[in-house]
């Protein structure tokens, strides 16, 4: 079975260039096992023609493979830290053309959320926002800004009045906040970064990566931001070595690149 595993891997990657070594094997491959088995395939082999061939199940796959959890607003006490102290930093350090980076952006609720807490600082017409992910099915997605209750929980009244239409049960993110993002299919592990980046936001994704592939992307987070920059990472980690790399610690969740 492990062979049959590396084989699968190597397969997966001439398919996605979704290379799995960089995840924690334990975890994935038990998400693959509960798909194969969910679809009535046996064994990795088969499971590798069917992806060559059945459409629907290889999109399947990808969004299983690719972790999904997203919401607006995730964490509104860091989100308002941004609002108070993040923000008004940059803005006073770097103008109001700011260049930010929403990485592993999902089904969009974060690039969205960018835009609308910015919008207290800049006109909207000031502002953009480059956002990733490896998966297109969810930019699909966040392209078409389409979100239920639970997603939006976190949004400021506010902003919900102001920015969301409701359409039955769900919640459509106005035109005019999804103008100021630009999707763009992203591998963190294999695809070049951008550069010169005022504010990096990844949040909640590289938990389910090795500590290896942990350390070589916040390494070029480093490297993508400017003097001055600011990572903004997840609730739910935290970078052991980043004074080695070089990080300040801003405060909890968010690092500085020193101005040199």
């Amino acid at each position: 079975m492990t062979y049959d595993y590396e084989y699968f891997k190597k397969a997966v990657f001439d398919l996605t260039k979704i290379d799995l070594n960089a995840y924690k094997e334990k975890q994935m491959k038990r998400r693959i096992d509960t798909l194969i088995t969910k679809n009535g395939i046996s064994g990795y082999d088969n499971y590798v023609k069917v992806l060559k061939t059945d459409k629907k199940l290889f999109e399947e796959f990808v969004n299983y493979l690719t972790i999904n959890v997203s919401e607006f607003y995730r964490n509104p006490d860091q989100w308002k830290l941004m609002d108070t102290d993040v923000f008004p930093e940059l803005i006073q350090k770097f103008g109001k053309n700011l260049k930010i980076w929403s990485a592993a952006c999902s089904t969009g609720d974060e690039p969205y959320s960018l835009v609308m807490a910015l919008s207290k600082h800049l006109n909207l017409n000031q502002i953009k926002i480059f956002a990733t992910d490896i998966d297109k099915q969810v930019i699909e997605k966040a392209k078409v800004g389409l979100y239920n209750a639970k997603s939006i929980v976190g949004v400021p009244e506010d902003m919900k009045k102001k920015y969301f239409t409701q359409v039955g049960p769900s919640f459509r993110v106005a035109d005019e906040i999804k103008a100021r993002v630009e999707f763009k299919e992203h591998n963190l592990l294999k695809d070049a970064y951008p550069t010169n980046c005022d504010l990096i936001v990844c949040r909640n994704v590289l938990i389910y990566f090795t500590e290896e592939a942990k350390d070589e992307i916040f390494r070029k987070f480093y490297q993508s931001l400017k003097p001055g920059g600011v990572l903004f990472i997840g609730s739910t980690e935290q970078i052991i070595n980043y004074k080695e790399i070089g990080f300040e610690r801003h405060s909890s969740f968010f690092y500085q690149k020193p101005k040199g």
